[in-house]
């Protein structure tokens, strides 16, 4: 299946350098949270590739918007750990492990998405870039 645009925009079928840029918006994220935050790498994207295609700006802003809701239930999370003096992570820590491995499959599933030219997007995602 490929990507298909609403009727009132004017953009065509993503090249291979589109779907390349929106995969690397998903799954950059990934490498990115290993040395500093996963928003990194979409933001990148964004402002790198994100002007050349409608397609491209869709799939790192929809990436964004994920990474930024991961750091903000992550310090929800850490916040409620110290508050709680610790009792918290009883609670905090397995549904942190789930949440992960969750976040680690839409991911992943995101950036096939992508580079196969398709729209994805991510379930309970807040959309605070758009």
């Amino acid at each position: 299946m490929s990507y298909t645009a609403p009727e009132h925009q004017s953009w065509s079928e993503p090249t291979a350098e589109d779907r390349n840029w929106a995969m690397a918006a998903h799954l950059g994220a990934l490498v990115s949270a290993w040395f500093a935050l996963g928003l990194i790498a979409p933001l990148v994207v964004l402002l790198l590739a994100g002007q050349r295609s409608e397609f491209v700006r869709k799939h790192a802003t929809e990436s964004l918007n994920f990474q930024i809701g991961l750091l903000i239930y992550s310090i929800v999370a850490v916040v409620l750990g110290i508050v709680t003096l610790g009792i918290g992570l009883i609670v905090i820590v397995p549904v942190a492990i789930v949440v992960a491995v969750v976040a680690l499959v839409l991911i992943i599933k995101a950036g096939v998405d992508a580079s196969n030219g398709r729209e994805f997007r991510y379930p309970l995602n807040i959309r605070f870039v758009s």
